[in-house]
């Protein structure tokens, strides 16, 4: 008979997700996770069968983590959509400048990319909802007139996606804070203002 488990699993997650966090899925060793989490080899295997399933369902928690955040972010009445939008993009921004950690979904893509075919779904379907969640706001800031709307939602969400991806790439390589602010600044600008007949 299996003896009952003694630790809380999503917190032993969590901790093993920090050291994934800090050096990536294959520099980090068995005995790295076991000093964070406090639990033996054995323990570890038996739970969750080896360090790639560990850090399977580190990288899933954190995804997990990350869109509650966005839900919670970016969706609201269409009245205050473009407030939201700006204050996510100026946070995201914030973000990059203040930490070369990076973002794990960032870190995990640069190492495994799609070489390893359990993360690559995983990393899919986030960047699916997040590109979903930012194409519902920026339909609402639309419906209200606060944002341009010669631009299809789908086509401003993939252009705001791609552009807090770039400066969060830029932010852990040292690009100076007023740089990305700049970036991110121009970038909301530009999807403010429809270009009329005579613009170039």
């Amino acid at each position: 008979m299996a003896r009952p488990r003694t630790f809380d699993e999503d917190l032993v997650i969590g901790r093993a997700r920090e050291v994934f966090h800090d050096h990536g899925f294959a520099p980090t060793s068995v005995e790295d996770l076991t000093a964070a989490t406090g639990l033996s080899r054995s323990s570890l295997y038996g739970a969750f069968g080896d360090k790639h399933r560990l850090f399977l369902r580190s990288f899933a928690q954190y995804c997990e983590e990350e869109v509650a955040v966005l839900e919670r972010e970016l969706t609201g009445d269409d009245e205050g959509a473009r407030s939201r939008l700006e204050d996510h993009v100026h946070r995201k921004t914030a973000d990059a400048r203040q930490s070369l950690r990076g973002c794990l979904l960032a870190k995990v893509g640069a190492e495994l990319g799609t070489d390893d075919p359990d993360v690559a779904p995983v990393a899919t379907a986030f960047y699916a909802t997040y590109e979903r969640l930012l194409e519902d706001c920026v339909r609402g800031a639309q419906a209200a007139g606060d944002l341009r709307s010669d631009m299809t939602a789908g086509d401003v969400a993939a252009v705001l996606l791609a552009t807090l991806r770039g400066i969060e790439a830029l932010g852990r390589i040292g690009r100076p804070p007023a740089a990305l602010r700049a970036v991110a600044a121009a970038t909301l600008t530009a999807l403010s203002e429809p270009r009329g007949p005579g613009s170039t």
